[in-house]
């Protein structure tokens, strides 16, 4: 698979920058959705591919040398990739959200050094704390030290072996807070990591849990201190974010449905296709508004918003594969990938309310 060769690109509005995006990943993404699911080979091409056009720091401010985009257009970029590739969405948003951290950081020297690289993916770096939305005692701990931190415990999942030499972890202080720093994503003496796990979908980001024993984190590569139980109210304000892949996943299906009808020329497929087609956008822009708010819609109201993107996600797909028939059984087919890959969606950063909201929209009652 071809990627474009690398240039710099002038800072533009993002409407252009999204419609390279969507050009790329037309030409070089879409025909090898399903090597890159399966073929980290493949979706190490597909992501450099983004480097290559400077779209993989899209949030990291202009004084920086990054675009600086704002959310509404960002969850745009995102929805985008996921309705082509499912991998290369999950592999490429760790990276995001790196260089989103990082960016809100108050250690200039580490961000000056770092975030004018990793656009390009000339400084590729993962992420590794979700285990600090787990109940109980810390998982991952941190201790301080002359000079930095002591970093103890396990990283239960960590996506990008092989394609991201660091990643940022977060660590539970003695006193609630949490450290996030940045750590080799290679075997040292105090880091090893699994073998990539077996998943039903996004394999080939390579995703390991790592087990840390004595690591120093020097202050140098410190990026912020969250104070106690950061992680909930980010979750919280944060509630329909993950709903933009599950939404490109939806759109996904809405293309092999779109792709399916041109071969059978069945007027159902047609009409099924335009009905879940208007709920997607219906859904898209409610979300779009919940995003944009600034807290006029409640915590229950984004949770029934994101609850009904992955509804969206699932019943698309399986219109896919209704649609497409029996070769839709088959492991290499598009919408057999989408069905898998809305079962990542539905647990993706999932909190206990998102799972309670989900199983609310699967067992209403219908009118």
């Amino acid at each position: 698979m071809s990627s474009p060769k690398r240039a710099t690109l002038p800072r533009w509005c993002l409407k252009t920058r999204l419609e390279i995006a969507a050009e790329y990943l037309a030409e070089h993404v879409a025909p090898h959705a399903a090597e890159i699911d399966t073929c980290p080979d493949a979706l190490e091409k597909a992501l450099a591919g983004l480097g290559d056009l400077h779209l993989l720091a899209l949030r990291c401010p202009q004084q920086y040398g990054g675009p600086g985009v704002d959310d509404g257009e960002f969850r745009q970029f995102q929805e985008l990739v996921a309705r082509t590739s499912g991998a290369l969405a999950f592999l490429q948003t760790q990276h995001q959200s790196a260089a989103s951290l990082l960016a809100k950081s108050d250690n200039e020297a580490l961000k000056q050094a770092t975030l004018p690289r990793m656009g390009s993916g000339e400084r590729r770096i993962g992420i590794g704390f979700s285990q600090l939305r787990r109940p109980g005692p810390p998982m991952t701990r941190a201790t301080r030290v002359q000079g930095g931190y002591q970093i103890d415990g396990t990283v239960p999942w960590i996506t990008g072996l092989n394609f991201f030499p660091e990643f940022m972890v977060g660590a539970s202080l003695p006193s609630g807070e949490a450290v996030f720093g940045i750590i080799p994503f290679t075997p040292t003496e105090a880091i090893q990591f699994s073998e990539p796990m077996k998943l039903a979908a996004m394999e080939s980001g390579l995703t390991v849990s790592g087990e840390i024993n004595g690591h120093f984190l020097p202050d140098e590569l410190v990026v912020d201190v969250k104070p106690p139980g950061w992680i909930f109210k980010n979750d919280q304000i944060n509630i329909t974010l993950q709903g933009f892949f599950a939404l490109g996943c939806a759109g996904g299906g809405l293309d092999v449905m779109e792709n399916a009808h041109a071969k059978k020329h069945n007027e159902r497929i047609r009409i099924a296709r335009n009905q879940l087609e208007t709920e997607v956008s219906a859904c898209r822009n409610a979300m779009m508004a919940a995003q944009a708010s600034s807290g006029e819609l409640t915590t229950e109201e984004k949770l029934k918003l994101r609850a009904w993107a992955i509804d969206l996600a699932m019943r698309c797909a399986h219109a896919a594969v209704a649609a497409t028939g029996g070769a839709a059984n088959m492991a290499t087919h598009p919408a057999q990938r989408l069905l898998r890959e809305a079962l990542v969606y539905t647990v993706s950063a999932q909190t206990e309310p998102i799972m309670e909201a989900t199983l609310a929209r699967l067992t209403r009652a219908e009118g």
